[in-house]
């Protein structure tokens, strides 16, 4: 069968593409912005000026006209050549989309041009100290005070405000017939007063650092909201199901990258007469693991066809499962080339090692496998709720 049947042809040149740029870069490139403190903004660059971010954007306001679909293939071949862009994951994928389907027309002008061509960037605030894997438990609330916005609260493990000219904030405001509180989206400019920044300290190195943020009464004009104010999580989850796609797609590029280094090293190891990717031990486990990984693209494809189709219910679906099966081959393909290279698999030479940690990520964010295993025996299997 040819592969077109699975993938267009247009795709597959853009596959390649992309590839040709990760592979000018690497995985030892990114490795050094990292240890340096710096972020990738030669690779940022690049691939802006090819048009790779804003792939999934309007043309109207300087994107491709594509989709979700196109944005992560641009993201998997990225990590597949070792050098993938978390903030793809936040700038254009979730806020750019959001922006594009519920901003106003001002919004649009303002930040979507900016977005296509990498000259701007934005993070996304949802995650909250107390309230986990549960968005109904945001504290951060936003009040009506005459013609503008007050918002308050915190959230933690924002990636990349220090680069971000804005993060959109997830907050909730009061439903005045019911006292009830619903999500909210709010642009925050970087430098508005009382929006402030920490750095978590983490063990896992990357060029994107994670930050506590604090929004201490942050006044905001009325045409920071974007969307309804009554559109609740409609608007929240077309930026949420994007980012389970994104997240597949990093931990699919990730594990393809990994497991690159494996096969290659198990083709040309010899410690007895054959090179050791001879024996069953080392083949079969790693046979598997790419059986994973491409059944995992498999269904992060079809998530992002509904997606990119207009069926919000379906993709919401699929882009849980996509991503629960992307990050599980991502962590067994990872611990499986580590462990076929043995002692080399732990040294900086091959790159692997700093893989053991990044490789959970997925399992972890944006929301943990248990809440997707929550999700699809609740929304999927109609089982009673536990909680």
């Amino acid at each position: 069968m040819s592969n077109s049947v699975v993938e267009s042809e247009e795709h597959q040149v853009l596959r390649a593409a992309v590839a040709a740029l990760g592979q000018r870069y690497g995985r030892e490139y990114l490795a050094r912005t990292a240890r340096e403190g710096r972020h990738p903004e030669e690779l940022w660059a690049d691939a802006a000026k090819l048009g790779y971010l804003g792939v999934n954007l309007p043309e109207e306001y300087g994107g491709g006209g594509g989709g979700i679909t196109e944005l992560s293939i641009v993201l998997e071949e990225l990590g597949a050549a070792g050098c993938p862009l978390l903030m793809m994951v936040v700038s254009p994928a979730i806020c750019g989309t959001v922006i594009s389907r519920f901003g106003t027309e001002a919004q649009k002008r303002a930040w979507l041009p900016g977005l296509a061509d990498g000259s701007r960037t934005m993070a996304f605030g949802i995650t909250e100290p107390d309230a986990g894997s549960n968005s109904h438990r945001i504290t951060t609330t936003a009040r009506r005070d005459g013609d503008s916005w007050v918002l308050s609260g915190r959230k933690v493990f924002i990636s990349g405000v220090d680069i971000a000219d804005a993060t959109l904030i997830v907050g909730r405001t009061e439903d005045a017939a019911s006292g009830r509180l619903k999500p909210c989206l709010f642009i925050v400019p970087r430098d508005a007063p009382g929006f402030s920044r920490s750095v978590i300290d983490m063990e896992l190195q990357a060029a994107e650092k994670q930050f506590e943020l604090v929004l201490d009464e942050v006044r905001l004009p009325a045409d920071a909201l974007v969307g309804e104010e009554d559109a609740g999580l409609l608007q929240l989850f077309a930026g949420l199901n994007p980012e389970r796609i994104m997240t597949a797609a990093f931990a699919l590029g990730m594990g393809r990258y990994a497991l690159a280094k494996a096969v290659d090293y198990a083709k040309t190891r010899q410690v007895w007469k054959e090179p050791v990717g001879a024996h069953q031990a080392i083949a079969h486990p790693l046979a598997q693991s790419h059986i994973e990984l491409e059944l995992a693209r498999l269904m992060m494809r079809k998530a992002a066809l509904l997606y990119d189709a207009g069926d919000d219910m379906g993709a919401g679906e699929a882009a849980n499962m996509a991503k629960y099966a992307a990050a599980e081959a991502c962590v067994r393909a990872v611990d499986q080339s580590v462990h076929t290279l043995g002692g080399n698999g732990l040294t900086r030479e091959y790159g692997l090692a700093s893989l053991i940690t990044a490789s959970r990520v997925a399992r972890i964010a944006p929301v943990s496998r248990e809440m997707i295993l929550n999700f699809v025996s609740h929304q999927t299997l109609g089982l009673p709720k536990s909680y």
